[in-house]
């Protein structure tokens, strides 16, 4: 009876859109906060169609759906150049704040591994990212 309380997840599209801006999310909440910097981040991938209904309604998945289940749902229904894209989203977006959290470490390599890319593969682009974000050596 009290599973008619339960939670359901929201009619939610996976389109490739939907589905980078719910994996960024999920990226965001993995640590536990949400800084300027993701945020910025988020906004700006979501285009400037964005709606505020848009991005409730992938909140709102987001917290009825566990990552694994979404990544596992998404998988099938994005092509290789499409995954590769959102893997790298969500690695800029974890190391936007100057380093990826253990958190969100776990979380992109499940994703890596539900999508199917190869670590190779990323190598050389998490390279390109580490540089972009070390804006530390503009201070030296």
């Amino acid at each position: 009876m009290f599973g008619m309380f339960k939670s359901q997840a929201p009619a939610f599209d996976l389109t490739p859109r939907n589905c980078l801006v719910a994996s960024l999310l999920y990226c965001m909440a993995s640590d536990g906060e949400m800084d300027q910097e993701e945020i910025g981040h988020l906004l700006s991938v979501m285009g400037p169609g964005a709606t505020r209904q848009a991005l409730d309604n992938a909140l709102r998945y987001c917290r009825a759906t566990p990552a694994e289940q979404f990544a596992a749902a998404a998988a099938p229904k994005l092509r290789h150049d499409q995954k590769l894209c959102i893997l790298l989203n969500m690695i800029d977006s974890a190391m936007s704040d100057g380093q990826a959290e253990p958190e969100e470490q776990r979380l992109v390599m499940g994703f890596v591994q539900a999508f199917g890319i190869s670590e190779a593969e990323l190598e050389p682009h998490f390279r390109s990212l580490t540089a972009k974000n070390d804006r530390a050596v503009l201070d030296r």
